[in-house]
C-alpha cells in the first residue's frame, strides 16, 4: 500500500467522553472483525484493570483498511495522569479526532491534550459524540471546543475545523445534528479528506523514533513508533542514538510487526509513515532514535514533564507479612520498579539509603495507584506511605505543584465545595451555571490540598458531584494546610478480632474491621470520633460467671465495617501511617508498630 493511501490519527478525548466504543464501531464497520465474531465491548482496554475502571491506561496503535486506504488510530490515555503517554503519541500521527460529549462539552483533560495536539501543528476533526443524550447541548459545546482552541493560541486553519456529530455506541454519524441513524461512513471519508498523509521521505536512510516500549517474554524489549525516513528489512543493522546523538548500541531489527486491527503481525519490511513494533535492541527505550548505521543526527523527541507526586515503597515489615503474597523482598520490589520505570518513563524510582524501600514519583495518585494494584496482583507485599508533593525552588523560594479543578456540582451543593476547597489554600477562578441546576466551578488549587479530598467530595455532593484535576504550574509554597479533623483506633493486642469487643469500641468511632479479622499492635482499625489517637484492645472477650441475667446476652448486632479501596485508604493514611497492600488484603497501620517507639519519634518531632 503506498503512502499517498496511508493516514495515521489519534483520537483524543476526556475520561469517558466514548473513544474506546467509537474505535470498537471503526473496526466493525470497517471489516475489521467479522459478522459473527465475538468480540468484548471497548476491545482496546485489553487489560484487566482498564476494564474494571473503564479507562484508558496504555495507549494502543491499532488499524483498519477502509476503501483501500490504510488509518492507524491511535487510542490514548484521557487522563493527566498519563500525560507523557499522551505527549509522545502526537508525534507519530499527521491528525487527531477530538471527540467531546454533547452534555459534559470540554473538559480539562481534553485542554491538556488539545493543547499539545496544537501546538505540533496537527490540525483537529470535532467530533461531537452522545449527540443521542436528552440533556445533550451541542451548539454550546462547539462554541466551547472553539473557544478552547482560541485560548490554546490555534492558528486560523486548526480553527476551521470540519464538525461532525455522532453516536458512538450506535455507530452513526453525520454533519446534521439531528441525524438519529446510519453509519460512520461520513467519518471515514472525513479522515481520508482532512488527515494529511504522511509527508515524509521514503528515499533517505531508515530512521525512528521509539514512542512507547513494552517487554514481551519471547522477543525481549519491543520498541513501537513511526518510521520517519526510509526503509527497514528484516535482519538489517541499526543503532540506538540518545538526545545528544551518543551511539547507546549497536544491533539489527530481529523482528518487524505491523498493526492489523487489534493484533501485531509480523512483517518482512516497512517504510516512512508505517507505525510498527520492532525487536532486537537490549538497552535502546522511549525517546530514543533507532537508525540505520549511517545517522548520527537523532530526531527530536517531547520532552517529558516532570513527576509531581512521590511515594515510598517499602517491604512489608507487619507482623502478618509473606503470609498472602509470594513477592516480599526489596530485590523483587527492586526489579519489578525498575521493569516499571523502564517502559513507563513518567515514573522515577530512587533507593533508600537502607535499601529497603523505594521513592517512587510520579505524575499523580491514580498513575501510583494504578503501579501498586498491578503489583499487588503479581502477588508483591508492600507497606505504602503517604503521597507527598515534589517541592521545587525558584530564585531561592520555596515552590509546589499546583493543579487546575474542575468541579461540576448541584447547585445545593457549591457552597461547601467552595468552603472546602478554600480551607485547602485553592483559589476560586471561575463560577459559572452550567444547566439542568448544575454549576461548574473551576480552581487553582495546590496539589497537596488535593490528597485525600476527592473521598469527602464525593460525601458532600451525595456522589453526585464530578472532580477533573490538571496539572497547572509551579507557583509559590502555600504554606501549612489543615490535615485529616479526626484522630484513628489503634489495635494494642495481636491475634483476631472479636465481636464483643467491637461491640464496646463502636461508641468510639467508625470501626474498619469485623469479627475474625486477624489484627496486630500498631494496626489501624477505626476512626476515632474525637481528634487524637485512641489505642484499644479489639480482642477483648467477655467475662465467663456462672451468674446469667435478662438481657445480658443478647445477640451482638454490629454496624458493617468501613472497607476502603485502595485509592481510598493512600488518600484517607497521615503522614506517620502505612497502607500494608497483600493480594488479598489492604490494611492500615501506624510506621513505628510499638506505642513506646511511637511516643519517643512523636517527642523527637517536637523538640
Amino acid at each position: 500500500m503506498s503512502v499517498e493511501n496511508l493516514r495515521n490519527i489519534a483520537i483524543i478525548a476526556h475520561v469517558d467522553h466514548g473513544k474506546t466504543t467509537l474505535v470498537d464501531q471503526l473496526f466493525r464497520q470497517s471489516g475489521t472483525f467479522r459478522d459473527n465474531q465475538r468480540v468484548e465491548e471497548r476491545a482496546m482496554d485489553s487489560n484487566d484493570l482498564e476494564k474494571e475502571r473503564g479507562i484508558t491506561i496504555l495507549a494502543k496503535p491499532t488499524s483498519i483498511v477502509w476503501n483501500g486506504n490504510r488509518i492507524n488510530i491511535i487510542d490514548t490515555p484521557g487522563h493527566a495522569d498519563f500525560g507523557a503517554e499522551v505527549e509522545r503519541i502526537l508525534s507519530m500521527v499527521d491528525g487527531v479526532i477530538l471527540l467531546v460529549d454533547s452534555a459534559e462539552g470540554a473538559m480539562p483533560q481534553t485542554k491538556f491534550v488539545t493543547g499539545k495536539a496544537l501546538a505540533l501543528g496537527l490540525r483537529p476533526i470535532v467530533v461531537v459524540n452522545k449527540i443521542d443524550r436528552p440533556d445533550g447541548r451541542p451548539q454550546e459545546v462547539l462554541d466551547e471546543v472553539f473557544d478552547l482552541f482560541v485560548s490554546l493560541d490555534a492558528k486560523d486553519d486548526q480553527l476551521d475545523f470540519p464538525v461532525l456529530y455522532a453516536s458512538g455506541r450506535n455507530g452513526y454519524a453525520s454533519t446534521d445534528q439531528e441525524a438519529r441513524e446510519g453509519s460512520l461512513e461520513p467519518l471515514f471519508e472525513k479522515i481520508i479528506e482532512h488527515v494529511p498523509a504522511p509527508g515524509l521521505d521514503a528515499s533517505g536512510p531508515f530512521s525512528f523514533l521509539a514512542t512507547l516500549l513494552d517487554r514481551d517474554n519471547f522477543m525481549g524489549r519491543v520498541l513501537t513508533g513511526r518510521v520517519q525516513s526510509g526503509t527497514v528489512n528484516l535482519n538489517d543493522p541499526i543503532h540506538a542514538l540518545d538526545s545528544e546523538g551518543k551511539v547507546i548500541e549497536v544491533g539489527r531489527a530481529t523482528k518487524l510487526m505491523s498493526f492489523r486491527g487489534l493484533e501485531r503481525v509480523p512483517v518482512e519490511s516497512a517504510q516512512a509513515g508505517d507505525i510498527i513494533a520492532m525487536a532486537g535492541l537490549e538497552k535502546a527505550t522511549v525517546a530514543n532514535t533507532i537508525a540505520d548505521p549511517s545517522v548520527r543526527e537523532p530526531i527530536a523527541a517531547q520532552p517529558i514533564d516532570p513527576p509531581t507526586l512521590a511515594m515510598r515503597f517499602a517491604v512489608n515489615d507487619s507482623p502478618l507479612a509473606g503470609r498472602e503474597g509470594d513477592k516480599v523482598t526489596s530485590r523483587m520490589i527492586r526489579d519489578r520498579l525498575q521493569r516499571e520505570a523502564e517502559t513507563n518513563v513518567a515514573i522515577r524510582v530512587t533507593e533508600s539509603a537502607d535499601r529497603d524501600s523505594f521513592e517512587v514519583a510520579g505524575r499523580g495518585e491514580l498513575q501510583l495507584g494504578v503501579v501498586i494494584e498491578t503489583m499487588r496482583r503479581e502477588g508483591f507485599e508492600l507497606g505504602i506511605s503517604r503521597p507527598r508533593v515534589i517541592f521545587g525552588e525558584e530564585n531561592g523560594k520555596r515552590t509546589e505543584p499546583f493543579e487546575t479543578v474542575v468541579i461540576d456540582v448541584d447547585d445545593e451543593h457549591s457552597g461547601t465545595v467552595v468552603e472546602k476547597m478554600q480551607r485547602r489554600k485553592a483559589e476560586l477562578t471561575d463560577m459559572r451555571p452550567s444547566g439542568a441546576g448544575k454549576t461548574r466551578i473551576t480552581f487553582s488549587a495546590p496539589s497537596r490540598g488535593l490528597i485525600g479530598y476527592h473521598g469527602e467530595f464525593l460525601s458532600d455532593t451525595r456522589g453526585t458531584g464530578i472532580m477533573n484535576r490538571l496539572f497547572e504550574k509551579y507557583g509559590p509554597h502555600k504554606g501549612a494546610i489543615e490535615g485529616r479533623a479526626n484522630g484513628v483506633l489503634i489495635s494494642n493486642s495481636t491475634g483476631d478480632a472479636v465481636g464483643y469487643a467491637l461491640n464496646a469500641l463502636e461508641e468510639r468511632g467508625i470501626l474498619f474491621v469485623k469479627p475474625q479479622d486477624k489484627v496486630y499492635e500498631g494496626m489501624v482499625i477505626g476512626e476515632n470520633a474525637k481528634p487524637d489517637d485512641l489505642e484499644v484492645n479489639p480482642l477483648k472477650s467477655k467475662q465467663l460467671t456462672n451468674f446469667r441475667s435478662t438481657g445480658k446476652d443478647d445477640a451482638i448486632r454490629l454496624t458493617p465495617p468501613t472497607i476502603m479501596s485502595l485509592e481510598q485508604a493512600i488518600a484517607y493514611i497521615d503522614d506517620d501511617e502505612m497502607v500494608e497492600v497483600t493480594p488479598q488484603s489492604i490494611r492500615l497501620r501506624k510506621a513505628i508498630l510499638c506505642p513506646h517507639e511511637r511516643k519517643k519519634a512523636k517527642r523527637k518531632e517536637a523538640a
